[in-house]
């Protein structure tokens, strides 16, 4: 009762902030659009505003939000959240794990102790399977889950404090880069601040954030990254991929974030990607339920909106290519089953996305998905002369 008191009320805060900041906006916009000093004054006052909105859940006390641990339902294939309850709850074999899996994210590969911790995680992972329990197989989705969301969000971490300069200037840049007129060129300078004070919140946020700073500075975001494949690798053993498909398709700043990440750390983040997209196509062909279907379905629109730039940017590597052609050939094949199960308004969003970075990207001529962009027009042509 006490956290939904305290969510409502931090949510009241902010919706009564951002009302009344708004509501004072409207004056300066009368006049922004004809002097410079205006423009930039309001633009300061936007960012700082939005900055302040993004810190405030660091500023406030939430101590019920920091003990939280995750269960799966085996039943539905759902992670969810339940108050910790002190580990008194969990077998000792589960905490054993858990306790593992989270040293293999923090401990740096330079470290001689690294292969061993590994190996100790693979062989409990492995010896439970082996016994063929459901509830020893309930322990590993368990713990693989939560390592997979904890390393995910290690990753996207690193990614947003080492990135530097190339990721500063992404978050400010045009996503058109066309030109307009005095109010779509100030809208669009809008946006820019307004992707810069987001992004900068997200920096000061982790930075207040105690276990986010465990041995950051050590591990490097290609390590995680290798990880994340690993797991996702691991939760496909133990039947529980699409979890691992489901939080790695919502990862939607994460994904844009490596628009600008180095290549090589975009080149583990294709591998990763390219083996969910596998366990995508898997889980569509076994899928018998109409609702089990309908969750895909969205899954796979987020997937590809999420990922396919990156697909289409990154898929060379820094002196090889990051998957063989065979792999490439069948991940196109993939790619195209998935658009396949959309509609046709979410195939336009999907083709349309997979049309401007494929054409932008001078580098790299892959995924070529021309038969599915005709399939669509073909589609949609039909459908205009139904109505008519």
């Amino acid at each position: 009762m006490e956290n939904s008191q305290a969510t409502m009320a931090f949510s009241v805060l902010k919706t009564l902030l951002t009302s009344l900041f708004f509501y004072a906006d409207k004056p300066l916009i009368l006049f922004a659009d004809k002097c410079k000093y205006l423009q930039f004054i309001r633009c300061i006052l936007v960012s700082a505003f939005l900055f302040f909105l993004r810190l405030l859940p660091s500023l406030l006390p939430s101590p019920s939000f920091e003990s939280y641990k995750f269960c799966l339902n085996s039943k539905r294939g759902e992670a969810l959240c339940t108050v910790a309850d002190g580990g008194g709850g969990e077998p000792g074999i589960a905490r054993a794990l858990t306790q593992v899996l989270s040293i293999v994210t923090d401990i740096p590969v330079s470290s001689r102790k690294y292969e061993v911790v590994r190996s100790l995680a693979e062989r409990l992972i492995d010896d439970n399977l082996l016994d063929g329990n459901e509830a020893l197989r309930e322990v590993n989705c368990t713990a693989l889950v939560a390592a997979f969301c904890r390393t995910l969000k290690r990753l996207e971490s690193a990614v947003v404090d080492h990135g530097g300069s190339r990721q500063l200037d992404a978050v400010t840049a045009t996503p058109d880069g066309g030109g307009g007129g005095v109010i779509e060129d100030y809208y669009r300078g809008l946006c820019r601040v307004v992707r810069a004070a987001k992004f900068y919140g997200d920096v000061v946020r982790r930075r207040l954030s105690a276990r986010d700073e465990l041995s950051r500075s050590e591990v490097s975001a290609e390590k995680l990254a290798a990880e994340l494949l690993w797991l996702a690798q691991k939760m496909t053993a133990c039947g529980c991929a699409e979890e691992a498909l489901r939080r790695w398709s919502s990862a939607q700043h994460l994904a844009w974030l490596s628009l600008s990440a180095d290549p090589r750390l975009q080149g583990a983040l294709v591998k990763v990607s390219a083996f969910l997209l596998d366990q995508a196509r898997e889980l569509w062909k076994e899928a018998d339920e109409e609702n089990m279907k309908y969750e895909l379905r969205e899954t796979n629109m987020n997937m590809l909106v999420s990922w396919l730039p990156l697909l289409c940017r990154a898929s060379n590597g820094t002196d090889t290519p990051v998957l063989s052609i065979n792999k490439r050939a069948e991940l196109e094949r993939t790619l195209e089953l998935m658009i396949n199960t959309l509609d046709e308004e979410e195939q336009e969003k999907v083709l349309s996305l997979w049309l401007q970075h494929f054409t932008y990207c001078p580098s790299s001529d892959w995924p070529n998905l021309h038969d599915s962009y005709t399939r669509w027009c073909t589609a949609s042509r039909s459908s205009l002369l139904l109505l008519n």
